[in-house]
């Protein structure tokens, strides 16, 4: 088993910066994708940003490119997503997802083995 936890959420202002942490703990011997996922109120939850096993694989929601960034830490199973400036509409619970194995549709959530319990982000106008 594989723990997933995000930590770094909060309220800023627009315009503003923040970084979330996933931390991944347990059976991290064989630790694939790690993603960043969404969820608005009211909205379902929506595919944000990834990251592949090596690092050097990201892809990115159209509504965030250019402002997110992903990126992970191989010895501390720990995956990071800075976050600039930020937009009202980013206000949502952040949910990290990890995967055990190599596959494909990063944005395709069932592919997902492993999830945190999200971190609430805030952008007040």
């Amino acid at each position: 088993q594989v723990q997933v936890v995000e930590s770094g959420g909060g309220t800023v202002q627009a315009g503003g910066s923040l970084r979330l942490s996933c931390a991944a703990s347990g059976r991290t011997y064989n630790l694939y994708t790690m993603a960043w996922f969404c969820q608005a109120p009211g909205k379902e939850r929506e595919f944000v940003a990834a990251i592949n096993r090596s690092g050097g694989l990201r892809n990115y929601a159209d509504s965030v490119k250019g402002r997110f960034t992903i990126s992970r830490d191989h010895a501390k199973n720990t995956a990071y997503l800075q976050m600039e400036l930020l937009k009202p509409e980013d206000t949502a619970v952040y949910y990290c997802a990890v995967r055990n194995a190599d596959r494909n549709s990063i944005w395709y959530e069932p592919s997902y083995d492993y999830w945190g319990r999200g971190t609430q982000v805030t952008v007040s106008s």
